[in-house]
């Protein structure tokens, strides 16, 4: 057992603090908004209790962060993991050496990097840990872990994160699990968009599109976009976690990043725009499978 806070109860930290709970350890929360904290800690009780762990609310990262061994948190961008970690009342100035932050937010690079080296020069471990599997993943427990930072670190933490995450994989060092997640975010978006294009074929042609669907997706066009997206796409339901403002904010990162490197992702910065085309139709909160709807009528 181990004392872990989690500072953020949005979609994503929300059930990964409760998975934390049910795993067996004592759980301090952290949000912005203290009506989640409160709303939390009632839903969690009784799992608490029948596990044997206790459960602490707290007003500040810093009175969330302070004893114990791990602190998690999944947050907005990068000025929200900033601020968090390294504010007057951040996380970082409460932790105890030897203590090991893990950020799940998806965030640039850079700023894992960054953390990382304050975290360093206060003594902590520091991990860089975005996830995949959107709402459903986080409420079912089998998240994909990307991580970066120093083997030791990621040592500490990696059983803990088993809570939450079916697969958990240290990358390389501290950036690199974001960097991970922006390859994650560049295949989605290319999939996503091949299917809203097959799908807008099909219905096109007068074929029953979701009889295609159970056809091709047992070949080589076979996807979990296409497993667990198409035939909701089909009946124009869009309501199924990860916004498109959130893709289009990781999608910016991918493409500051390619810029940094010096790269072309053409199919990427497209999708980048016809996200924005969907954000212009009102689709802002539906998720990322919405991007057929640039072919309404």
């Amino acid at each position: 057992m181990a004392k872990v806070a989690f500072l953020g109860l949005g979609v994503m930290g929300y059930p990964m603090a409760g998975h934390l709970v049910a795993s067996g350890h004592d759980v301090t929360v952290y949000n912005r908004t203290p009506t989640k904290v409160k709303k939390w800690l009632e839903e969690y009780q009784a799992i608490a209790e029948e596990k044997g762990v206790s459960l602490t609310g707290a007003i500040t990262p810093a009175e969330a962060a302070r004893g114990q061994d791990i602190v998690f948190a999944c947050v907005g961008a990068d000025k929200d993991i900033l601020h968090v970690c390294m504010a007057e009342d951040g996380a970082f100035g409460a932790m105890e050496k030897g203590a090991v932050f893990v950020d799940h937010t998806t965030v640039s690079a850079d700023a894992a990097r960054t953390l990382e080296k304050e975290a360093q020069g206060k003594g902590l471990g520091f991990i860089d840990a975005p996830v995949s599997g959107g709402e459903a993943g986080a409420v079912n427990g089998i998240l994909t872990v990307m991580c970066g930072g120093e083997i030791d670190a990621f040592n500490q933490v990696s059983s803990v994160m088993k809570a939450y995450g079916r697969m958990i994989k240290r990358i390389g060092p501290a950036g690199a699990g974001q960097t991970a997640k922006m390859v994650n975010q560049v295949c989605i978006a290319g999939v996503v968009q091949g299917l809203s294009e097959g799908l807008h074929l099909a219905q096109k042609a007068g074929l029953d599109a979701k009889a295609v669907v159970e056809v091709i997706s047992k070949g080589a066009a076979g996807s979990w976009q296409m497993e667990n997206r198409a035939n909701t796409m089909i009946d124009g339901e869009f309501d199924f976690g990860f916004a498109v403002d959130w893709m289009r904010k990781d999608l910016a990162i991918v493409l500051e990043e390619a810029k940094r490197l010096g790269l072309d992702l053409p199919v990427t910065t497209l999708v980048d725009s016809f996200y924005a085309d969907v954000q212009a139709l009102g689709g802002n909160r539906q998720d990322t499978s919405s991007l057929i709807r640039r072919f309404e009528d």
